[in-house]
């Protein structure tokens, strides 16, 4: 019995509306990129194939087609071995829960997706700041004038606290408890993970009286921090706070910054490697990030020992270089499902 095109996209309407945010719980970035690899799948089925989105079958999505896929997402939309891991890893979640629903039409797409390896990633060292540099950027946003204020707040938590930019937009009054030494701050982690971390005197108060200021004290829904246009904050927000205050920076201390660019979970690594440096056990940063293993807090060791190195080198050179006498060297036919967009 051949099966219908269209249970294809029944299925995969199924997945990413009911079964990854209920039965397993992912958070809406997860879905958001779940949502992007379907839809540049859709997008190549049709540009290359031929076929648009409501006559895509299961049958049709053989090892070949699938391999020519990911090289295409590789070559012509320029996607890292990371990004396309990504994908891939979205294509295999689906195929197994399309497996465990229709066992005959999806084998030939589990099969074909189980077969592909994942790529191995170039590593890339992780952009941290300085403590100087810490202190440069925090001393940057002009807090007489509201964004200046909220700015300040906002990239000091951001150090205090290691939490990841999705978790500083999620937070709302009722998640803070302040006290005589400092702050308690109730976040929520990846994969709705709870976790309760202080924070020092110094940075509470800082964040009491941006919350006085803002008059939302009595607000407990509240988030602490909004843009311009909305009550939260989203990421892409803060993307570009650290962007406006890093060019800045780079610009006023020539010799400081001097990695291509940092994002906002470089001050969550700042946080971390410093941390370690000041001799705070792995298992305390562990569970003061929220990491689910050590094995995720051990690469800031690795971290460490970079900057370590890095500060004896510079040591070295200082000291004991040699004298060098002076002399230094859009598809419109192919209409997207909306459960996609």
């Amino acid at each position: 019995m051949k099966h219908k095109a269209s249970s294809f996209l029944e299925l995969l309407n199924s997945f990413v509306t009911e079964y990854l945010p209920g039965a397993v719980g992912a958070s809406p970035n997860t879905i958001k990129s779940y949502k992007a690899a379907f839809r540049l799948l859709l997008k190549y089925m049709y540009q290359e194939k031929g076929i648009s989105a409501d006559q895509i079958s299961f049958e049709g999505l053989d090892y070949q087609t699938m391999l020519d896929f990911l090289s295409w997402i590789e070559k012509s939309r320029g996607c890292s071995a990371t990004t396309k891991n990504q994908r891939l890893s979205a294509l295999a979640s689906f195929s197994s829960y399309a497996q465990n629903r229709d066992f005959a039409a999806a084998s030939t797409f589990r099969s074909s997706v189980t077969r592909i390896p994942m790529k191995k990633a170039t590593h890339k060292n992780r952009a941290i700041f300085t403590r100087e540099e810490v202190t440069i950027l925090l001393r940057l946003p002009y807090d007489h004038y509201e964004i200046g204020l909220r700015d300040k707040v906002l990239l000091s938590l951001m150090y205090a606290s290691g939490a990841r930019a999705q978790e500083i937009c999620d937070l709302t009054v009722k998640d803070i408890q302040f006290s005589e030494k400092g702050a308690s701050l109730n976040i929520t982690g990846k994969g709705h993970k709870k976790r309760r971390i202080g924070i020092s005197y110094v940075c509470a108060y800082l964040l009491k009286g941006y919350i006085d200021h803002r008059k939302i004290a009595l607000l407990p829904e509240r988030h602490i921090f909004s843009s311009q246009t909305h009550e939260k904050m989203t990421v892409s927000c803060i993307e570009e706070i650290f962007k406006k205050y890093v060019l800045i920076a780079k610009q006023k201390n020539p010799g400081f910054f001097i990695d291509d660019s940092y994002t906002p979970h470089s001050m969550r690594h700042s946080t971390a490697s410093h941390m370690l440096e000041a001799g705070v056990p792995l298992v305390v940063i562990k569970n003061f990030l929220g990491h689910s293993s050590l094995q995720s807090t051990q690469i800031y060791a690795e971290i460490s020992q970079h900057t370590v190195d890095k500060h004896l080198k510079e040591w070295n050179e200082r000291w004991f270089s040699i004298p060098s006498n002076g002399v230094h060297k859009t598809v419109c036919d192919n209409e997207m499902p909306d459960f996609l967009r």
